[in-house]
């Protein structure tokens, strides 16, 4: 398991336009599975219904992913975003009882936009195999 980075440095990092630009940029490379994480947490950023410190653990894991100076560079192919996915999820873990079914499928439906139904399946249990 990789040792999570101090993610919460990065809450400067995030605005809502450099996220769009850089999931709609790193999609295809990235995979489903972190793209669909990290718009569960995106849409759960919006919703009424998280806690202040909920949205800030959000803030922090996708200003951690939208930034391009994380621990491991997402040029370095592979293992450049496995460290952004490993933040996503813990973050995502944490934030769960927080994501209401509709987010889910906004999301589901978001990754279909840019996934084809055999990238889709790919998601699975997000919390499973954590690749």
């Amino acid at each position: 398991m990789i040792e999570l980075p101090d993610f919460m440095s990065y809450a400067n990092k995030f605005s809502q336009t450099d996220f769009v630009e850089k999931i709609a940029r790193i999609a295809k490379r990235a995979g489903s599975k972190l793209v669909y994480a990290a718009l569960i947490l995106y849409y759960t950023l919006q919703s009424d219904k998280v806690s202040a410190a909920n949205k800030a653990m959000i803030i922090g894991a996708l200003g951690y992913m939208i930034s391009p100076l994380d621990v491991i560079p997402d040029a370095i192919p592979i293992a450049g975003l496995s460290d952004d996915l490993a933040v996503l999820l813990f973050v995502l873990k944490k934030v769960w009882t927080d994501v209401d079914p509709d987010i889910q499928e906004q999301a589901r439906a978001r990754l279909s936009k840019w996934f084809d139904e055999d990238e889709l399946d790919e998601i699975g249990d997000l919390f499973s195999g954590e690749k």
